[in-house]
């Protein structure tokens, strides 16, 4: 049985060294945090995804997925660890440490994939080199590859499966050997190439997606300028065969998107305009979002922020433009409650307490859903216009049904659209009176 060794359970990591558990492989998970690992071994998770927590109790049980705080030897190993941006580049402190980790275990004929999202270079000219002061060298006595995940968050398993896959080798050799490791459980195909490119393409695809949600961010900022609902005009749009404009919002989050575009920035500065002004856009709607509260009422109003995750039924709040939302209305002086039913009270970084629904919204100026949760779209209305004190509506992800809150008294603000300003005005009066 292939013994594999998989460092990082996090969002990818732990879903992966599952499948190769569960294919009959004998995984070695490995993570130093000791909260994850005491979740683990005392048959929780660490993270919210459809369908996984039965993915890993089957894993554990059968014995082929153990949960270790150091790699121990294997036939080949995983790298699957955060690669943060600092300072608008890629921090390679996570990749450095796995493959120092791994460093006295190497023998070879090993097989060492690093999965985790890098910029173009980064397996040939920074991992590999760890690698061969082992005294084995990379593509010869050793293979060496990139093989990046291409998943959805709230879809990974079925996409860990499913969607096609990129072994990127150093060498023909190196590929053939990654790809032989993946067939254990994806259905996809499994395209061989060199590990710049396999690098490459996985940070295009996240970069594609940015730019254009940029676009539509352009869009809606426009559209409020010149007097246009921008989802009425994107709807029409759409109709045209050949567009496709994506939905605006408070800005773009998660470990990809929001961070990847900036590694093509760092690695091609003079070449990759569009990429950052794009980022600059998707960067800058969370300021806009807070622009446009100041514009409904003055600091220190009451806020009540609806969503913490930087998408819709997820748990992941990393690079979350609500959460970036949160920390510019507290530094501008607003009260600010914060709701999310799938953000853990607990969980580290947030700037004001998470509240239960009726709590955040008691007593509050405005009601601003940032994240369009189906929760948030189910809400009782009756019962928020019951608690508000101000009834201000603003939806910055156009999620709800408009016609229902303003039918309950409520001024309704969408980005993306005119401010009700004369609205707002009217309603203020009537409060002072």
């Amino acid at each position: 049985m292939p013994r594999l060794c998989v460092l990082g359970l996090g969002y990818i990591g732990l879903p992966t060294a599952s499948m190769f558990a569960v294919a009959g492989l004998s995984v070695v998970g490995v993570d130093p945090n000791p909260r994850v690992r005491a979740a683990l071994e005392g048959g929780q998770l660490p993270i919210e995804e459809p369908e996984l927590e039965t993915l890993v109790k089957a894993a554990l049980q059968s014995g082929h997925l153990r949960v270790r705080e150091r790699p121990e030897p294997a036939d080949a190993f995983i790298i699957a660890v955060p690669t943060p941006l600092q300072d608008q580049r890629a921090d390679l402190s996570f990749v450095e440490r796995a493959a120092r980790d791994i460093l006295p275990l190497l023998r070879r004929g090993n097989l060492v994939i690093l999965e985790s999202t890098v910029p173009p270079g980064t397996t040939r000219g920074f991992l590999a080199p760890i690698l061969a002061e082992s005294g084995l060298g990379p593509g010869r006595d050793i293979c060496v590859a990139h093989c990046p995940e291409r998943v959805l968050p709230g879809r990974i398993l079925l996409e860990l499966v499913q969607n096609d896959r990129l072994a990127g080798g150093i060498t023909p050799r190196c590929a053939d050997r990654a790809a032989d490791l993946y067939a254990a459980f994806v259905k996809g195909d499994i395209m061989r190439t060199d590990a710049t490119t396999a690098e490459m393409v996985k940070v295009m695809e996240n970069t594609y997606r940015d730019v254009n949600v940029a676009l539509a961010n352009e869009f809606a900022l426009i559209a409020e300028q010149v007097g246009v609902d921008v989802w009425e005009a994107i709807r029409l749009a759409n109709h045209h065969p050949r567009v496709n404009v994506l939905r605006p919002g408070p800005g773009v989050g998660g470990h990809c998107i929001a961070v990847d575009p900036w590694f093509l920035v760092d690695a091609a500065p003079n070449a990759a305009r569009i990429i950052r002004a794009a980022r600059e856009i998707n960067d800058g709607m969370p300021q806009h979002v807070l622009d446009n509260l100041r514009q409904l009422v003055s600091p220190p109003a009451a806020l009540a922020l609806l969503g913490l995750a930087y998408k819709a039924e997820v748990d992941d709040a990393r690079e979350s433009p609500a959460l970036r939302v949160a920390e510019l209305a507290i530094q501008r002086g607003y009260e600010v409650r914060l709701c999310d039913p799938h953000i853990s009270a607990d969980q580290p970084g947030l700037p004001a307490p998470l509240l239960p629904l009726e709590q955040a919204v008691r007593d509050v100026d405005v009601v601003a859903v940032l994240v369009d949760h189906r929760a948030f779209r189910e809400l009782d209305i009756d019962l928020i216009a019951a608690l508000v004190k101000g009834k201000q509506l603003y939806d910055a992800r156009a999620a709800l049904d408009h016609a229902a809150w303003r039918a309950r008294g409520f001024v309704v603000t969408v980005l993306g659209t005119p401010l009700p300003l004369g609205e707002v005005d009217a309603q203020r009066r009537v409060r002072e009176r």
